[in-house]
């Protein structure tokens, strides 16, 4: 009976999404195109705010059944060994289940925009959930965020693929999705909103942001009626802006600058040091839980988002932090207080790179918050404790998320107006700006790329702010490649070559030897004083007209290859492959399918 009801349950919801997709058919039948699209933004964003709320409350319920288990049978250091089970799972499921790689990141999803014409793969509609809530579900030192992202992303990217939409419709399906999961994850459409035109997309029209908004608004929409406010990081406090503490913001921007780089640069060592056992995914694991099960049994707030310490550092009890921890028993000493959370606070990178890097998945957005957070409080609490002045420690508490939040992402408005929307109001709107400017400006100038993005944005793999070079990074140098001209080689003759020039339209002959490898180049300029002589086109030795080409590798970037060619003022470069002749690139072909790039890739 079971199997014939589960049978009937899996046959309805089938038959209810072919009525769906048809119906959504016919609809695209008789709307125009931008009617279209404003209706794809509300399916979308409500798609992406229901894989949102599974999600947190995946993880959620993951977290509850632990602690109900752990609350039954006291298990000792329950809090260490949970996360070694998480990413052991974590692990299992991705190399059994889903072909042995997840992508992680919002670096994925720029990485669609600029190389796969903004698809991603389905199963990150779901690899994601469930990956990620395993992860941090059951104590792992990651954000949920950048999972909510690329799910987001997945389903505008999918329901964009499945209706047949162009690459610009696509594109904008995709960052419809992250801003609508973004949105819903933190009850804040604005920040949404921004994330997505911020992180994700490089060049947009005006126009394009309603599309966004639409999805945004949906997806806080979907939050609000669904996800319960215990689930969500927000502030109901009433905070102020005294203009006497600027100077103290100011520091606090720093800070968090310096703070940023430190823990973007600490990141990318620890990831780098997992990178050896790429092929040993246990053994990888093995040693990245094991250490990260020692982190937390030192510093027990390190367990999962961290969103719930958070709350506590803001509260007006900031010393319930030590409960459960080695310093319990020194909880009314404000300056061991100081030193746990500061400690905390510098440890954080380690235990997310060590979630991440042994094979968990999660993101950096929580983490950035979490230090960010730990960071305001100690400064405050530090300058309150030598009496120097008397700060707001719940102010610099949600004030210093933002700062590494922008210094993390190079997303400054995002860092804003997400505080500001969690916080329920505008009252810190000043030193939100003072801070998260401040920071944003230390952090870029000592890391041109945000830390999602660093390592690919130099390879050329994704959108940068630099324009010219989105348009590049979306041109193919290989699909331009001719190889429709004649070649020479040092058997030919002069009188060869000039039969070539007389009897076709070459404006030069590249010249090879036996093994295809190029030797030179023989120019029509370069012929033209002798070929209506036959005398000197047949006494004139073919060596004596090659000259030195510009020689491109199959493998050069688009912008490397226009580089070479402004620079050296020609008009084509020949290209090698394995360092044997493949072809020729035209100027002309480049500059044209630049042309094509920057049409396709506005956004309207």
């Amino acid at each position: 009976m079971k199997s014939t009801s589960k049978k009937h349950i899996k046959t309805s919801l089938i038959k209810a999404f072919n009525y769906i997709e048809g119906f959504v058919f016919f609809l695209k039948s008789i709307l125009s195109d931008r009617q279209f699209i404003y209706l794809s933004c509300v399916i979308v964003g409500a798609s992406s705010a229901l894989a949102v709320t599974l999600l947190k409350y995946f993880a959620h319920s993951v977290f509850e059944f632990v602690s109900y288990i752990d609350n039954i049978f006291h298990l000792p250091y329950s809090n260490s060994i949970l996360p070694i089970i998480g990413i052991f799972l974590t692990v299992f499921i991705v190399k059994r289940f889903l072909g042995g790689n997840i992508e992680k990141g919002t670096s994925q999803i720029m990485i669609a925009v600029a190389k796969r014409s903004g698809m991603m793969p389905k199963k990150q509609m779901y690899a994601q959930i469930i990956t990620s809530s395993l992860t941090v579900g059951m104590g792992g030192s990651a954000g949920l965020e950048s999972p909510i992202a690329i799910t987001g992303a997945a389903f505008g990217s999918n329901y964009a693929q499945n209706y047949k939409l162009s690459y610009k419709d696509r594109t904008l399906l995709l960052a419809c999705g992250v801003a609508a999961g973004i949105s819903a994850a933190f009850n804040a459409p604005i920040a949404g909103v921004l994330f997505a035109i911020e992180v994700i997309l490089a060049d947009l029209s005006v126009t394009a942001f309603i599309p966004i908004m639409i999805s945004s608004a949906t997806g806080s929409i979907v939050s609000n009626l669904i996800i319960k406010e215990n689930i969500l990081l927000a502030f109901k406090q009433e905070l102020l802006f005294d203009i006497g503490n600027t100077p103290y913001y100011v520091i606090l921007g720093i800070t968090t600058g310096l703070v940023s780089v430190y823990h973007a640069r600490m990141f990318r060592r620890v990831e780098h040091y997992f990178d050896k056992f790429k092929n040993k995914v246990y053994t990888k694991a093995a040693i990245g839980a094991s250490l990260l099960a020692l982190l937390i049994f030192f510093f027990p707030t390190l367990f999962g988002e961290g969103y719930e310490s958070i709350k506590v550092l803001s509260s007006e009890s900031p010393e319930k932090i030590l409960e459960n921890t080695l310093l319990s028993s020194y909880s009314s000493s404000s300056w061991v207080l100081l030193f746990f959370v500061g400690i905390t606070m510098m440890v954080k990178v380690f235990a997310t790179g060590l979630t991440l890097g042994s094979g968990g998945n999660g993101g950096n957005f929580a983490p950035s918050l979490f230090v960010g957070s730990y960071l305001g409080f100690v400064l405050s609490k530090f300058i309150n404790l030598i009496g120097f002045k008397e700060l707001p420690i719940s102010n610099f508490t949600v004030v210093g998320m933002a700062g590494v939040l922008s210094g993390l992402f190079h997303a400054p408005l995002t860092a804003i107006f997400l505080i500001a929307e969690i916080t329920g109001g505008y009252g810190l709107m000043v030193p939100l700006l003072i801070v998260s400017s401040i920071s944003f400006g230390i952090s870029k100038n000592m890391e041109k790329h945000s830390m999602d993005i660093k390592n690919i944005a130099e390879t050329g793999m994704v959108f940068t702010s630099d324009k010219d070079k989105n348009i590049l990074t979306t041109i193919l140098p290989h699909q331009l490649i001719k190889q429709d001209i004649k070649v020479l080689n040092l058997n030919n003759s002069t009188e060869d070559c000039v039969n070539i020039f007389s009897q076709t339209n070459q404006l030069f002959i590249p010249v090879l030897d036996e093994e295809n490898h190029i030797i030179g180049i023989i120019n029509m300029n370069t012929v033209r004083p002798i070929i209506f002589s036959p005398f000197q086109t047949r006494f004139t030795p073919l060596k004596d007209l090659i000259e030195r080409p510009l020689i491109v590798s199959y493998s050069d970037s688009t912008e490397i290859i226009i580089e070479t060619i402004e620079s050296n003022k020609v008009d084509y470069v020949l290209v090698q492959k394995d360092k044997k002749y493949f072809g020729y690139l035209e100027k002309s072909d480049l500059l044209e399918a630049y042309r094509i790039s920057l049409k396709q890739m506005r956004i309207e």
